[in-house]
């Protein structure tokens, strides 16, 4: 809303309607109305539906209206709709304050909590940075950021680092994304953000030691957008070709991938993405997992070349990285870009709209809870300024900049940190691309200018369209250029000129305020800012002084920018809070001075550049003293020009690949901890297609350990007993000498003599495992009440499979969040052989095992087999003792607060290294899963609560440890195709419920089964069907619970013939 002019307005014309509402002369309207309550009249029809854009529509209305008397009646209704639009604003602002008080709380008890933990005092010297600090997220923006001053320092740093032969993959989900004519404004979801990614991703790809950058998004073939999105892959061409000289290789080079996501032949806003993630995750998983492979042949010497990092941009992305980067076990990046938090905070703010309203149009909690898992999974989130972490990331529960500081310190006195993690904030301004400018010195005074191409090149249109407001267009322009937003602040602006004569005569004002073909066509709030922007030039009478063109292209940018810099004019940014400022850097890499807000990234750009002045974009005479200054000031105007032309490169795209690849390089190396040549499938296709995953039982990862998954000392990876390939036996091998090394390595020499010569003989007739020749896998994920109903689940499965299971084309899993001494005892008792499955999935996703057909060599005495390298992938971040003694608190006061006894308790029986298990005595007193996640975060710990067997038990295992998860890995491990698994749930479910709906493999809803757990899902933070395609061909359910009708559900996914 452009100020209070137009509300002022109001409330003057309704000062003059005359007696009220009891006098015989009232309104028409309420007259005509009779009996008709009015005050129930206004709360149906005036005050429900309404927002400031109606308010000042009806305005425009009534100040139109010619009789009087309809005026009036006209101009009263719109006194009560004023009333409650005030008094609906005061209420959620208490609201509002009451939730920010809590959450002040909450984060300050957090905090105790764990530095009581972290109980060492530390030194003042040893405290580290402030989170103000640039220092302590990332590199100073002026006294440390590299500097490229020659030639000669790129080449030297393009030495050091041509010999690496990276693999990156970005990701950016929403929008239209293509490498050349982008349609940046097209929709709200198609703007910088675009831009920023695809000129990363090119940037990258063209730097030294980059073999292959992919962005990786969204495939739209829709008829209402240009094919080229349809477009599987498209490679970008590096803008500056001479720039690097590096061998190039058949794979090398940037790329947009595409991946099918969500409903076909559909363009489809971002809010409407979330339920199909899964299924760009998948889909994403599979091109990876591809390309790694073509890489690995390339450049890996046969071994697979994994990305060396996944970067994600917004919330949609970071969700998508977050579980790609937990699948792969590769590092994560994050860039927020706008922030959903910071976003509510403003919406509330306006008191527009309640939280509620406002998740229901914007998703905006299922947004926030993918930005808070994107702290979770992150090793560093990079931000373009300081003010994006010290105003909005704080805001989060996974980050708090003072908690952060002492992690930190800590860490560098390598002392425990009491498994507490938080991800490193680091500062790295966006690139920008700067070959094609060329600053010049020529005025209006001088002679046309001109170019390389044609020395003498007419003046571009644009200009001649600008210099025809002007009544003298040879004095200085003062241009902002900003979308008609109230967040710009442009009638402040205006209202600074306009009240300044001095400023007046010295200069021109330019307004470069997006396009427009009639301003009653525009959005109600951009019309009313552009209608006040009009009354206020016609208020100071700026006729001859002001230009606001009504049309630009894109393409006439840098010539705005150029003619403004011709007349020896100022660039100006008064928005009221600026998150970075890229048009300051645009206009100071063609020259021009700059005067900009003091809230945001135009501080940290300023520091950088020191070419123009700061000033509070709520002070207008600061506004006007500072144009006035640089104006009037040739010698100021000079400095501040050359400033800004000598240290804009480190704002250039080389410049941030430098410092991003430096970041990367600070990340621990990961990836899948195993190696597997193509020599080794094509051995495995040699065998039987009848042979399922519990062939491992012959190879011997007789590794046989504990009953509850726990690790042996020394264990080390398969892909480290490769070198020892050429100590095996003449009839093995070379991958059955691997395990059987790994086995023995493993096993630490616990084993007995005997033991050893039993697992080299199984080895000898081992086959290499088969499960991803499976036709189908039928994934048991139902989450019944009772061990009985699960029973009949499975036989009823098993019996509609019918022939297809006997023929071995159909192998089972079992995905519970049963312990495997639980899974054991389910089997016997339901005369069901472990040898009837392929793997089990235990304690929610924490532990994964195979069956074997001997448990002589097991601890335990079960006849299980764990898989450590699955223990590898979901290590990342697990808490450890740090979390258990948090949770085991937490727990305490539970029970404290509500005084009825153990409600919640610690269940070590049940309890892993990966899975901290509670019993629940009442599921009804204890809180919600997402406050156990909330106050987990607060305090820096790590992890993924989940209340399972109807709110029983209480699971918390590690952050990206889940049973969707390990069916991911389950495909990168063994191949086996995800696409070609049925998943069977019940209409309800444990709280990680909404995980296994989701993604290319099918789904079998169970009709009427675990339907009592809905209690579990009462409080969400968002509906199940914002975050679920139940519109997707990939899920039915069935009619009836029986054999049958599962028969009949599999039968119209396809899985099997009728």
């Amino acid at each position: 809303m452009a100020g209070n002019d137009w509300i002022n307005s109001y409330l003057e014309a309704i000062l003059d309607v005359g007696p009220g509402l009891d006098d015989a002369k009232s309104s028409l309207l309420l007259r005509e109305r009779g009996r008709f309550s009015p005050t129930r009249y206004f709360v149906e029809e005036v005050i429900t539906g309404f927002d400031e854009t109606d308010l000042h529509r009806s305005w425009v209305r009534a100040a139109a209206t010619r009789s009087p008397q309809e005026r009036n009646t006209r101009l009263e209704n719109m006194c009560w709709r004023i009333w409650n639009l005030a008094r609906k604003k005061k209420q959620l602002e208490g609201e509002e304050t009451q939730r920010m008080a809590k959450r002040r709380l909450e984060r300050e008890r957090g905090r105790r909590e764990a530095t009581a933990d972290m109980s060492e005092d530390l030194s003042e010297g040893e405290k580290g940075d402030l989170a103000s600090d640039v220092s302590a997220h990332g590199d100073s923006t002026r006294g440390r950021m590299p500097r490229i001053s020659s030639v000669d320092v790129m080449e030297n740093w393009a030495s050091q680092h041509k010999e690496k032969k990276l693999y990156i993959v970005l990701i950016s989900l929403h929008g239209l994304i293509r490498g050349e004519n982008m349609e940046l404004g097209r929709d709200s979801d198609t703007g910088g953000q675009v831009k920023y990614v695809v000129e990363l991703a090119r940037a990258l790809g063209a730097m030294p030691g980059v073999y292959r950058v992919d962005l990786l998004t969204r495939q739209v073939s829709a008829p209402d957008v240009d094919w080229s999105y349809g477009e599987p892959t498209e490679m970008l061409n590096p803008i500056n070709s001479d720039s690097y000289s590096q061998e190039l290789g058949e794979s090398s080079g940037a790329y947009i991938i595409r991946i099918p996501f969500g409903p076909k032949d559909k363009y489809i806003p971002k809010e409407l993405l979330w339920p199909h993630i899964p299924e760009f995750v998948d889909g994403a998983l599979g091109h990876i997992m591809q390309m790694s492979k073509v890489l690995g042949e390339q450049i890996g010497g046969g071994q697979p070349v994994w990305p060396v990092a996944i970067h994600g941009h917004y919330a949609d992305a970071g969700d998508s990285a977050a579980l790609l980067s937990g699948a792969l076990n590769v590092p994560m990046l994050f860039t927020g870009h706008s922030l959903g938090r910071d976003k509510l905070e403003q919406l509330l703010k306006q008191g527009r709209q309640s939280k509620e309203e406002i998740n229901a149009t914007y998703k905006i909690m299922r947004r926030i809870e993918a930005e808070e898992l994107s702290l979770d999974a992150s090793e560093i989130v990079i931000t373009s300024t300081r003010q994006e972490i010290e105003e909005q990331w704080r805001l989060y529960d996974g980050f708090d900049p003072i908690l952060e500081r002492k992690i930190r310190a800590r860490i560098r006195r390598n002392v425990s940190c009491y498994g507490r993690f938080m991800p490193r904030m680091v500062i790295i301004p966006p690139g920008m691309e700067f070959h094609h400018i060329v600053p010049h010195d020529g005025d209006m005074d001088g002679e046309t200018e001109g170019n390389e191409e044609n020395p003498a090149s007419p003046d571009p249109p644009i200009w001649s369209e600008i210099m025809r407001f002007f009544s003298n267009p040879r004095k200085p322009m003062i241009l902002a250029l900003a979308r008609p937003d109230p967040k710009k602040n442009i009638t402040t602006l205006v209202k600074a000129f306009g009240e300044c004569r001095p400023l007046r005569e010295l200069a021109n004002l330019t307004l470069i305020m997006g396009n427009r073909d009639d301003i009653d066509e525009m959005s109600g709030t951009n019309a009313s800012l552009l209608i006040s922007i009009l009354k206020l030039i016609d208020k100071y009478d700026l006729y001859g002084q002001v230009a606001y063109p009504k049309h630009h292209k894109q393409s006439d940018v840098p010539d705005i920018y150029r003619l403004a810099a011709k007349t020896k004019g100022v660039f100006i940014n008064p928005a009221f809070i600026e998150p970075f400022g890229l048009t300051l850097i645009e206009a100071a890499a063609h020259g021009l001075p700059i005067v900009a807000t003091k809230n945001g990234g135009p501080v940290d750009i300023h520091r950088v550049l020191d070419n123009g002045l700061l000033v509070d974009p709520h002070d207008q005479q600061s506004i006007a003293d500072a144009l006035l200054k640089l104006v009037a000031d040739k010698q100021l105007w000079a400095r501040c020009r050359q400033n800004g032309l000598k240290n804009i490169h480190l704002f250039s795209w080389p410049e941030h690949c430098k410092t991003y690849l430096s970041r990367i390089a600070s990340c621990r190396p990961r990836h899948p901890q195993w190696q597997r040549s193509e020599e080794d499938y094509e051995k495995s296709e040699s065998d039987s297609p009848g042979d399922s995953l519990r062939d491992i039982q012959d190879i011997s990862l007789n590794l046989k350990l504990s009953l509850d998954g726990e690790k042996n000392e020394g264990s080390s990876t398969l892909e480290n007993t490769l070198d020892s390939e050429e100590n095996a036996a003449d009839g093995k091998s070379k991958l059955e000498n691997a395990v059987l090394t790994w086995s023995k390595s493993v096993m630490g020499g616990t084993q007995k003599a005997g033991s050893m010569e039993k697992a080299e003989h199984n080895i000898g007739t081992s086959k290499f495992p088969a499960l991803r020749r499976r036709k189908h896998i039928f994934v048991i994920a139902v989450d019944s009440d009772t061990t009985s109903d699960l029973l009949e689940i499975i036989k009823m499965v098993v019996e509609s499979a019918g022939t297809d299971k006997s023929s071995g084309s159909i192998g089972f899993v079992l995905s519970t969040a049963l312990t495997i001494s639980e899974m054991h005892s389910f089997l016997v008792s339901g005369g069901l052989s472990p040898l009837d499955f392929d793997a089990f999935i235990c304690n929610s996703g924490s532990e994964l095992y195979y069956p074997s057909s001997s448990s002589e060599d097991s601890p335990s005495g079960l006849p299980f087999i764990v898989d450590l390298d699955y223990h590898s992938h979901i290590e990342y971040r697990w808490g450890g003792e740090g979390l258990r003694k948090t949770l085991v608190r937490w727990a305490a006061s539970i029970n404290d607060k509500k005084g009825e006894g153990q409600i919640v308790a610690e269940d070590e029986s049940e309890s892993t290294t990966h899975c901290y298990a509670f019993k629940v005595k009442n599921p009804t007193l204890i809180p919600p899963v997402k406050e156990l996640q909330k106050l987990m975060r607060i305090q820096a710990l790590r992890c993924h609560a989940i209340y399972c067997q109807n709110g029983s038990k209480l699971n918390v295992i590690p952050v990206l440890a889940s049973r969707s998860q390990a069916l991911r890995y389950l495909y990168i491990r063994w191949g086996m195709d995800l696409s070609n698994i049925v998943v069977f749930v019940g209409e309800c479910g444990d709280t990680d419920y909404e995980g296994l709906l989701g993604g290319v493999h099918k789904t079998v809803i169970l009709k009427g089964v675990c339907s009592s757990s809905q209690k579990l899902h009462a409080n969400r933070s968002y509906p199940l069907e914002d975050v679920v395609p139940f519109d997707s061909p990939n899920i039915v359910q069935t009619d009836e619970y029986n054999s049958n009708d599962i028969r009949a559900s599999l039968e119209k996914l396809g899985v099997l013939k009728s």
